[in-house]
């Protein structure tokens, strides 16, 4: 079984920055694509930031030159650095994942959410 559990989320003033953490957890062989999504009252789940096998990078233009999507050294936790945060990024954030099994299965997981709130 393969999880991904995040943290990182609060509340914080416009301007201000979190961090974000995606702690992947269970029976691994690799990890392909991470993701981080964000779902706003009201509103559909939208991408937020990708981050491929090879490590390239996208971001949704709203959050381009604001959020960085990483990755630690042992590759199983994935960070969404955000900046300059702006009421409108106000939202339940949850990350999703690709894997690939110890029994060779492909998976896909989502994390529980974690909720970003932005005072103005």
């Amino acid at each position: 079984q393969v999880q991904l559990v995040e943290s990182g989320g609060g509340l914080v003033q416009a301007g201000g920055s979190l961090r974000l953490s995606c702690a992947a957890s269970g029976s691994i062989f690799s990890i392909n694509a991470m993701r981080w999504y964000r779902q706003a009252p009201g509103k559909e789940r939208e991408l937020v930031a990708v981050m491929t096998t090879g490590g390239g990078t996208d971001y949704a233009d709203s959050v381009k030159g604001r959020f960085t999507i990483s990755r630690d050294n042992a590759g199983n936790t994935d960070y969404l650095q955000m900046n300059n945060l702006k009421p409108e990024d106000t939202a339940v954030y949850y990350c999703n994942a690709d894997f690939i099994t110890v029994l060779g299965r492909y998976v896909r997981v989502w994390g529980q959410g974690t909720l970003v709130t932005v005072s103005s």
